[in-house]
């Protein structure tokens, strides 16, 4: 299994997927990670600019876990086949151990926008999928 976290400053789980770059990669067998490598796209390939359809650098990971994102980009996540996940865990090696052993805390998109912004908050350009 291959579980891909946004980590757009290498270190930690962080938010906005719609525009982060890098993602770190964990190959996964059972519960025990076998490997831990970093996968950086270009601004093009980030998903806010890049087409739903066109083929994605992360389309063959099984889960995508993030601090935050839309719920259209979540919608697009399941249509890949991919498993979006929200969390408020930082520690990367902590969110996917916690992820394989069913403990991982999770956020809906309206949580975590919720949380982050507040009841009258609006984005700018009217788009929440980041």
């Amino acid at each position: 299994m291959k579980i891909a976290i946004s980590s757009q400053n290498q270190n930690q789980v962080t938010g906005h997927l719609g525009r982060c770059q890098k993602f770190w990669i964990y190959d996964v067998e059972g519960t025990t990670i076998q490997d831990k490598q970093l996968l950086q796209i270009t601004k093009e390939q980030s998903f806010r600019e890049s087409s739903p359809k066109a083929p994605h650098p992360l389309d063959g990971v099984q889960v995508l876990i993030s601090g935050g994102m839309g719920r259209g980009l979540a919608r697009r996540l399941e249509s890949k086949n991919i498993q979006p996940l929200i969390t408020p865990e930082t520690d990367l090696d902590a969110a996917v151990m916690a992820y394989l052993s069913g403990t991982l805390a999770l956020m809906t998109p309206e949580e975590h926008h919720q949380l982050k912004h507040g009841d009258d908050h609006e984005h700018p350009d009217g788009d929440s999928s980041t």
